[in-house]
This record gives structure tokens, C-alpha cells and sequence, in this order.
């Protein structure tokens, strides 16, 4: 007979949260642990690297051939820059950077003097985003990327006739996880298919057993479905918006709290 997730349903004690550690005293995932007595850990169970220089010549990416930038992460802004450097490439001043969020632009200034480039930002999401792009139609861009992106900004710039190049610059892979062989949590806590992968990497013979997965997003659920896990906490729900809600929904029953 098939286990399900409610007869998995066990006492949590400890979770395994597959990201870094939080820098904010006020995070969540510490007030989830300080209410209910819980021992959190934080392992990211995937690094990002830069791609090795002989690699991007590969790509035949001309950068000085491009008007303006399109970044969506830190990671994005400093792998351009250290593409630049070894490259031994200066941006021009007349560059535009197009930035995802103030957060990102403001970021800008670890390269460069921002007061004195043309930068544009979007508030939060690639949908704002987007909406200021439309405005650039004769712009030449660059995409920096890593190895696993997101197709929407790709997409779009295809699909509405942009000039566009997309260069990989970064890449995603497993972090090595060998000192967490014999240690146990109830709960692991994933947010990328890229985490399962790594756990599989690093445990080749891993086996469920009493062990809770829970995953944030619906390619995450996938990907822990496609492991052949169980699923038992999947985020976000109408109720519980992020994972550590999910979370609390999940230990307030397993722990028989009301």
C-alpha cells in the first residue's frame, strides 16, 4: 500500500533549510524556530560560478557591439563586470543598464559611477521590467545569464522584434555536501529543481524514509515528484504565501499545535 502524506505525518524537530542563512535578525524562518522550539539550519545546496573565460569566447559575444544591458540579479552584475575585466573591456559611458529593481541598480556601484550612466529600473518583477524595455525598440541589447534562466525576457525580445544577444556568463551547479552524510533532519526545505539535483549529486543512494521534503514553486514540486519523493509541504498555498508559512501550517498539525 502507497504511504501517503498524511500517514508521514510525524513530530517536527529540525529542518534543513537548502539556502543561506538569513542576515535579518527579524527573518521568519527565526521566529518559526524561537515559537515553536525547532532547530533551523540554513545549507545552500547549489553555487553559482563563473564561467571559465576560454568558454564564453566560445559564444563569439562582441559586448562593445551592444547600446544597453539587461540585468536581473547581483549574480548577473558581477559576472559582467568580471567578464569585462578579463576581457580587459571598459564599458562605455554611454552604456544603458535596464535593472530589474532599484536594489540591483543601486548595486551598479560596486562597477561603476551610477550618477553619471543612464540607468532604468523596474520596481519589483521582470513585468515591470519589460514594461520600460518597450520603450528602447532601437537599443542593441545584452542579456547576461546564467546556464538555468527563466525564458521570459528571452521570450519577449524574440517575440517582439528586438535586437538582442543572450550570453551565458555564470553558471549554476551543486555545492559539495559531504559533511551532511549521517546528519538527519525531519524536514528539507528545496526552492529550485537545481537543489534536488544536488542532493542526488552528493547522496547518490539517498533514501526518503521518514524525511519531509517540502518545495516552493510548482517546477520544484515537479522536479521532487520526477526524484520519485514524496511531496509532503508544497508552497505557496492560498493560506500560506511563502515557505515558511507553508511550514507553519505543516508543523502546527504534525505537532498536534492549535
Amino acid at each position: 500500500m502507497t504511504e501517503t502524506v498524511t500517514d508521514r505525518m510525524r513530530k517536527v524537530k529540525s529542518i534543513l533549510v537548502t539556502q543561506d542563512a538569513p542576515t535579518d535578525v527579524n527573518s521568519p524562518y527565526l521566529k518559526l524556530a524561537e515559537k515553536y522550539n525547532l532547530k533551523i539550519d540554513f545549507r545552500p545546496f547549489i553555487q553559482v560560478e563563473a564561467v571559465p573565460i576560454k568558454d564564453f569566447r566560445k559564444q563569439k559575444v562582441d559586448l562593445l557591439q551592444h547600446t544597453a544591458v539587461i540585468f536581473t540579479s547581483r549574480h548577473a552584475v558581477d559576472h559582467f563586470f568580471h567578464i569585462c575585466r578579463e576581457l580587459k573591456i571598459e564599458m562605455p559611458a554611454d552604456m544603458k543598464y535596464f535593472c530589474i529593481s532599484d536594489q540591483t541598480s543601486n548595486y551598479l556601484q560596486k562597477y561603476i559611477v551610477i550618477r553619471k550612466r543612464k540607468i532604468f529600473s523596474g520596481l519589483k518583477d521582470t513585468k515591470d521590467l519589460l514594461e520600460i524595455i518597450k520603450k528602447h525598440k532601437n537599443e542593441k541589447f545584452l542579456f547576461p545569464c546564467s546556464d538555468i534562466r527563466k525564458s521570459d525576457i528571452p521570450d519577449f525580445l524574440g517575440d517582439n522584434g528586438f535586437t538582442f544577444t543572450e550570453a551565458i556568463m555564470y553558471q549554476t551547479v551543486a555545492a559539495n555536501l559531504s559533511d551532511l552524510k549521517n546528519v538527519y533532519y525531519d524536514i528539507l526545505a528545496f526552492f529550485s529543481p537545481s537543489g534536488i539535483n544536488s542532493l542526488f549529486i552528493n547522496f547518490p543512494e539517498f533514501k526518503q524514509n521518514n524525511t519531509r521534503i517540502a518545495a516552493f514553486g510548482p517546477t520544484t514540486a515537479k522536479a521532487v515528484r520526477e526524484a520519485n519523493l514524496i511531496l509532503d509541504i508544497e508552497a505557496p498555498q492560498p493560506n500560506a504565501p511563502s515557505m515558511t508559512g507553508a511550514l507553519e501550517l505543516y508543523i502546527k498539525a504534525a505537532n498536534g499545535i492549535k
